[in-house]
């Protein structure tokens, strides 16, 4: 059963995917950072099958062991999208937009042929194993990806404020959910309590994260060389 913190949790999460969408789309910005906002409504959506999968079919339930895990891969590949935009914008000034789309696209496709490679062998459970590996093996790219990203921010001395907290705000939720995946197979009898509460209380972070910088960062807020070398510490 769900206790009052659950409900919250969820509640709260929801609330805060929608709100980066409509204050992209009060502040007209929703283009610009379509990417980002079309992740967050798939989000918010997900998070409401997720909750009714949840009520309606049980915790244990096969329905939504298969329901978590496939949404769970479609939102991170959804966030590959999210991070080659961030590349983009990063890189917008020396013309290798082309090459990074490129390479995302190659990336991606390797990292499902390498889970598939891996899980082969088990063939009788391959629809389960190969989800959930893949799953981990994406957000382990998603990790590296976004903290090759944060080397190009400093290498390149990025100056956007908001492009450097959103970037930011990524790395650290890559790296939490990395983290939850680790804990899973280290500590299988904590799955459980990590599927039910400290997944969706790490996904806060990044609706949070991006709601606070699309709030209080205006899009021509700048910083000095200081200030983007402190954020590292």
């Amino acid at each position: 059963m769900l206790g009052p913190l659950d409900y919250s949790v969820w509640c709260i999460g929801f609330l805060l995917e929608v709100y980066v969408v409509v204050c992209s789309f009060y502040r007209r910005e929703f283009l610009r950072y379509l990417p980002l906002n079309f992740y967050m409504a798939c989000e918010a959506l997900i998070t409401c099958g997720l909750f009714y999968c949840l009520r309606q079919f049980g915790f244990s339930s096969t329905t939504y062991f298969y329901y978590y895990y496939y949404t769970d891969s479609l939102l991170t590949i959804l966030l590959f999208w999210v991070i080659i935009k961030f590349y983009q914008q990063v890189f917008e000034e020396m013309g290798v937009s082309r090459n990074i789309r490129v390479a995302a696209v190659l990336l991606l496709a390797s990292t499902a042929a390498f889970s598939y490679a891996v899980v082969h062998q088990h063939r009788s459970h391959l629809t389960d194993r190969f989800v959930v590996e893949l799953g981990q093996n994406l957000y382990f790219v998603g990790v590296v990806l976004t903290y090759l990203l944060w080397g190009a921010i400093l290498k390149l001395r990025e100056s956007r404020t908001r492009l450097t907290q959103l970037v930011l705000a990524l790395g650290i939720y890559s790296s939490a959910t990395a983290g939850s995946y680790a804990l899973r197979h280290l500590f299988p009898g904590l799955q459980p309590s990590v599927l039910k509460l400290v997944v969706p209380i790490v996904g806060l972070w990044l609706p949070a994260a991006w709601a606070y910088t699309f709030t209080k960062v205006p899009e021509e807020a700048r910083l000095v060389p200081a200030q983007l070398a402190a954020r590292t510490r």
